[in-house]
């Protein structure tokens, strides 16, 4: 396959030796992030000119209260125990019950057979970390029902997992990638992160059908919660930098890869936009909210690996539509597990603000579920 114009990375690396923050500071200076200032506007237009099959703006509604939902049962085998808000005892199901409603049109309904029909002999992979996997599970639930027992089953591979719709011989698949590119072990027992390669991990999503991707939170994790201790791009290492230059970086050689190996008459790609968290006051900020918020424009801040993530879109060659969800998630600080985790310690209790409260994933049936109908809607 011919090689696609790359996007430039050399710019980038230098960029790093100016914006090196020293190790002990977790400050940062986002004064130097050169996307600072670019508006949500940004995401539409990017939506627009890449996705023509979409004539408004879904982003952009209202969560409205509808008694025929959830789509799906709580006892959902696929399910992780720390999704599962009602088996770990919440008390209100209120987060179960709201649909999105765009304000200018109709965002169908998940229809599971008629999502297995459309990718009949085809494979679906949800590529990032552990929110994602919070969508893939949302999904399996979506369409197992319709299947009977000894027609669906469960395979694994290195980092992805996959569930098999065997009569309809198509797959649902989740790639462990959290960063996308890759982290290694290096002398020393050091976490290498490299910032430049991605190989490792891309292996596994040649010959995919439908590929999403996500990969926000783990850039911007920090101290204890790092999981790296090095950047290193080439032969150079550097122990700290900003973190939406390391993520335009590392995005950046994602995007290279999407235009140099992938074939748009055989994949489709689609990048879910950042999950919105609500932990600030110490994490308590999703606690005992049961209702959604409204909508009220100019009021919600972008994220800014949404702002990065749509930058490098728009310089692509490969036709990538950005699914934008973080707005619409946003409403939704009831939709997160809190307190109601898998944790026995911690279920169903509030010790105080040392107590653990998770307000970044998503409780399901809930939020993700409407993801996935908009996945749905874009395949």
């Amino acid at each position: 396959m011919a090689t696609k114009p790359r996007l430039h990375i050399t710019m980038l690396i230098l960029a790093c030796q100016f914006l090196y923050i020293s190790s002990s500071s977790d400050n940062i200076n986002m004064q130097n992030f050169k996307f600072r200032g670019h508006k949500v506007d940004e995401v539409a237009k990017t939506q627009s000119r890449q996705a023509s099959q979409i004539n408004c703006d879904i982003t952009i509604g209202e969560w409205v209260y509808d008694h025929s939902y959830p789509l799906y049962e709580s006892n959902c085998p696929y399910l992780s125990t720390e999704y599962n808000c009602r088996s770990n005892g919440r008390p209100d199901l209120n987060y179960e019950k709201w649909r999105w409603r765009p304000k200018n049109c109709l965002l169908p309904r998940f229809n599971a057979l008629d999502f297995l029909e459309r990718i009949r002999k085809k494979r679906v992979m949800l590529v990032g970390d552990s929110i994602m996997r919070n969508q893939w599970e949302s999904l399996l639930c979506l369409v197992e029902t319709v299947i009977p027992s000894d027609r669906k089953l469960l395979s694994s591979t290195g980092p992805v997992t996959a569930f098999h719709a065997i009569d309809f011989e198509a797959s649902i698949e989740f790639s462990w990638a959290p960063l996308l590119i890759e982290l290694k072990h290096e002398g020393n027992d050091q976490r290498v992160l490299h910032l430049d390669s991605i190989e490792e991990n891309a292996k596994y999503w040649v010959e995919v059908d439908f590929l999403v991707f996500d990969s926000a939170h783990w850039w911007t994790h920090t101290g204890q919660y790092r999981s790296w201790d090095l950047y290193k791009i080439g032969r150079r290492t550097f122990t700290d930098m900003n973190p939406m230059m390391a993520y335009e970086i590392g995005l950046t050689t994602w995007a290279n890869w999407v235009d140099s190996n992938l074939d748009p008459n055989r994949t489709k790609v689609i990048f879910r936009s950042v999950s919105p968290r609500h932990n600030r006051d110490n994490g308590w900020q999703c606690y005992e909210k049961n209702v959604p918020s409204v909508y009220l424009r100019g009021t919600h801040r972008t994220p800014a690996q949404l702002v990065v993530l749509t930058e490098i879109v728009k310089k692509m060659s490969f036709p990538v539509y950005l699914m934008d969800i973080t707005t619409m998630s946003g409403l939704r600080r009831d939709g997160h597990p809190s307190i109601f985790t898998g944790d026995p310690d911690v279920r169903g209790t509030r010790h105080g603000k040392s107590t653990f409260s998770d307000c970044s994933h998503w409780c399901l049936p809930g939020v993700p579920d409407t993801w996935n109908e908009m996945l749905s809607a874009l395949l």
